[in-house]
């Protein structure tokens, strides 16, 4: 309704997709209901924005392959970075369990595109050779799915050797962000990854899927390791991490530098830049 009555109005409106147009969206959620929304509706909203604002390369490619004509605009989430940088220690004292353990970190909504099963059974394989690797999983989501990962977690003989500490925010999530020493996202789906960045931001490395909307700038960075959606790329990307510190360091050191990036003042200019040239040439015309 809003872009019917711009339209009329010959005001130029921009749209923001925020992953809903995604190859993985597009075929696991209600496919053909979105497939027939889409070509009712959000086709014909997107050729006539003045702009589609998505927050990567990827994301705009995949929305690309659905073949509605429009113009792209790739302007990354800003994330606010300096939150995410405080003294280590304090989640480490709160579960004084971990106080020698290696955390492997995974803070995100659970769901099914997250990779989770697939991370449970890479880490289940660490364990053998790196038993003082324990796993947080830090996030919410679906009861039915997380009492399903929990089950499969105690298949795999982890039921003491995984964290579930539910959703974090403020102070208890940049505690746990000071704390740990690698942070791992396979998903399947990311439009972009601001957990990804506020990790970075605190210094650590990441292993992410090439389904993360800003793997590219990771891997060109060398803020972290990307790999396939796969049990043995993800369990040997894990090895590699934690059997070499100077490589932690080296990485955590090049994500802090990338997050930076993506700070809000840096991103707003980029914002502003882009409605000024959206208006120069869609200019309203004039009210006799």
């Amino acid at each position: 309704a809003a872009a019917i009555c711009a339209k009329l109005a010959h005001v130029p409106y921009l749209i923001r997709p925020l992953g809903v147009l995604g190859k993985w969206g597009m075929q696991h959620r209600r496919p053909w209901l979105k497939k027939l929304s889409f070509w009712l509706i959000e086709s014909h909203i997107l050729r006539n924005a003045a702009g589609v604002h998505y927050t990567s390369e990827q994301e705009s490619e995949e929305a690309t392959q659905l073949g509605v004509k429009h113009t792209s605009l790739i302007i990354a989430n800003p994330v606010d970075i300096v939150a995410a940088r405080t003294t280590r220690g304090s989640f480490r004292a709160t579960y004084p369990a971990l106080a020698s353990k290696t955390i492997v970190l995974f803070l995100s909504r659970i769901d099914t595109k997250k990779g989770l099963p697939l991370l449970l059974s890479a880490y289940a394989r660490l364990r053998l050779n790196y038993p003082n690797v324990v796993l947080v999983v830090a996030g919410d989501g679906d009861r039915t799915l997380i009492d399903d990962l929990k089950r499969q977690a105690h298949q795999l003989g982890l039921g003491q050797a995984i964290l579930w500490t539910g959703f974090l925010q403020g102070e208890a999530k940049v505690n746990i962000l000071a704390d740990a020493d690698v942070f791992v996202l396979p998903s399947y789906s990311e439009n972009f990854g601001v957990a990804v960045v506020e990790a970075m931001a605190a210094g650590l490395p990441v292993i992410i899927s090439d389904q993360v909307g800003i793997h590219q700038e990771i891997a060109e960075a060398g803020a972290g390791v990307v790999i396939q959606c796969d049990v043995n790329e993800l369990e040997a990307a894990m090895v590699r991490m934690l059997s070499n510190a100077e490589l932690r360091q080296r990485m955590g050191a090049n994500a802090a530098a990338l997050a930076e990036l993506f700070a809000p003042p840096t991103i707003a200019l980029q914002l502003k830049q882009a409605y000024s040239q959206v208006l120069k040439k869609c200019p309203r015309p004039a009210v006799v």
